[in-house]
């Protein structure tokens, strides 16, 4: 088979996967469950979880254009689920306060160590890129909330 041909077929593949588009669609939000709404941070705490964390862990996905594209669509898409199976806020008061409480634990590990938000999704997204005082804030709210 020619170099020539295999090009072809490669091109008329990604256009055909085109017509396979992810459904982008939320599930709603009920806000007498939603992490923000019933913890109440401080405004800033609250900033800085909707822009680093809310898309990929609650109901408030806002889909980039590039979702649009697949097979890079399906990625996103993946990581997306993944997340909320992880921690899901817009289904907070669903957990029970063992479960919180883990799920806070390990928001502080993965923030303290840099392995979240994910460095591919925060080089896309400017709200999700954490400075070292944004992480240190964060996490020392995070420590507060689990003595609660």
């Amino acid at each position: 088979m020619s170099k020539k041909r295999i090009l072809y077929i490669v091109l008329g593949l990604l256009v055909l996967i085109q017509f396979f588009q992810i459904d982008k669609t939320n599930p709603p939000v009920q806000a007498d469950k939603d992490f923000l709404k019933t913890e109440n941070p401080p405004t800033e705490i609250a900033v800085l979880l909707s822009g680093a964390c809310y898309d990929c862990h609650s109901h408030q996905t806002q889909y980039p254009w590039y979702t649009s594209i697949q097979p890079v669509g399906w990625f996103v898409r993946s990581h997306y689920r993944g997340g909320r199976m992880n921690v899901n806020f817009s289904e907070w008061t669903d957990y029970s306060e063992t479960e919180k409480t883990h799920k806070l634990e390990e928001a502080i590990e993965v923030i303290g160590n840099k392995r979240m938000p994910m460095k591919s999704y925060a080089f896309m997204h400017k709200p999700a890129k954490l400075s070292d005082n944004d992480r240190a804030t964060l996490i020392s709210w995070l420590r507060e909330a689990v003595k609660k």
